[in-house]
């Protein structure tokens, strides 16, 4: 069995859906989930679905049930992560779990992304465990950035304070079939896989393409990472997160999120999701 945590997530129905493509068998799949009646649809396809929380650790005992391999998509409670991420660890060790697969974050064993401290406890956490695993070390999302596309078109402009920093992004489809690559095929034990797009891009590089495809004036604006943090707070974000993303930004700039190793189109076997692709589709939406 392929044990997906997190299942009904973005990257988590991405990597199920690549999963079915690849031809493995919708029995084979498990989705566990804190809130199984969210996977009503994954269910309808054959995907088996089991409670799986990160908070209680005794779901996640019984969702690794005869797991071959699980993947642990990292939980988005910042903050919180590490006794989460422990959990399943523990769960994972407790019933032989044949492999962990964890989504890390790019060089996270040297990052200076603030965000990158609870990423290098959990696989502190995870090799201390004396499981086999493989650390997918993720590089940004190009949706990160996109998600405030209606935001830019609307002011013209996108906000940011990575000033001329080159980032590798990836489209998170991209990164979830590198997951299902790990999850399908035979990997060494204990690899390490840093993956980041093809192609490196500036912010402002960004905004020349939505200006482009759009017909609409877009621009970047650099900030200082206290104003931009400023804005994401008065936007409405988690004081935790608009700290994280606004060090991000700044880390960023002095190259945090550049990467040219070229792993990540190895793994899924294609180029990775250019620019001008992830634009359109989001423009789409």
């Amino acid at each position: 069995m392929i044990v997906i945590t997190g299942a009904t997530g973005q990257l988590g129905r991405l990597v199920i859906d690549r999963l079915l493509a690849l031809g493995v068998e919708p029995g084979r799949i498990v989705a566990a989930v804190r809130t199984p009646a969210k996977a009503a649809d994954l269910a309808a396809r054959g995907v088996v679905v089991r409670e799986g929380d990160y908070t209680r650790p005794d779901t996640l005992t019984t969702a690794f049930a005869d797991a071959e391999r699980v993947l642990l998509i990292s939980s988005n409670e910042l903050g919180d992560r590490i006794p989460q991420h422990r959990a399943v660890v523990d769960a994972a060790k407790a019933v032989g779990v044949g492999q962990l697969v964890y989504t890390s974050v790019l060089h996270a064993d040297h990052s200076t992304l603030g965000l990158a401290g609870e990423h290098r406890e959990t696989e502190a956490l995870i090799t201390a465990s004396g499981l086999t695993h493989v650390l997918l070390r993720n590089g940004w999302y190009v949706e990160n950035y996109l998600a405030a596309l209606p935001q830019a078109l609307a002011h013209g402009a996108f906000l940011g304070s990575a000033r001329e920093g080159r980032i590798s992004w990836a489209a998170r489809a991209d990164y979830a079939h590198a997951a299902a690559a790990v999850l399908s095929q035979p990997i060494g034990p204990n690899a390490v896989f840093e993956l980041a797009g093809d192609q490196a891009h500036t912010l402002a590089a960004l905004a020349a393409e939505v200006a482009r495809q759009s017909g609409k004036p877009v621009v970047y604006k650099d900030l200082p990472r206290a104003d931009f943090q400023r804005f994401l707070l008065d936007a409405g974000l988690p004081a935790l997160l608009a700290e994280l993303l606004a060090d991000s930004d700044e880390q960023a700039a002095d190259g945090a999120l550049f990467d040219d190793s070229g792993v990540l189109k190895r793994l899924i076997g294609r180029p990775t999701t250019t620019l001008e692709a992830s634009v359109r589709a989001a423009l789409s939406i």
